[in-house]
C-alpha cells in the first residue's frame, strides 16, 4: 500500500473538514393543520398524508 509521502498539516486538515457539518431537516408546514413535517411523510400531528387519513390518533 502506498504511503503519504508528506504529512499533511493542520490547516490543510481543517480546510477539508470546514464544510462537514450537521443540517436542520427542511421542515414545510402540512396543508391540514399547518404544523412542521418532512416532506413526503405522513404528518405526526394530524396523520394525513396527500388528502388521504393513514393513521387516526388516539386521544
Amino acid at each position: 500500500m502506498p504511503n503519504p509521502k508528506y504529512k499533511t498539516s493542520h490547516s490543510k486538515t481543517r480546510r477539508r473538514r470546514a464544510n462537514i457539518r450537521l443540517e436542520a431537516p427542511n421542515a414545510v408546514p402540512c396543508p391540514h393543520c399547518k404544523e412542521p413535517k418532512l416532506p413526503h411523510h405522513v404528518c405526526p400531528a394530524c396523520g394525513k398524508y396527500r388528502d388521504r387519513t393513514v393513521f387516526t390518533l388516539e386521544a
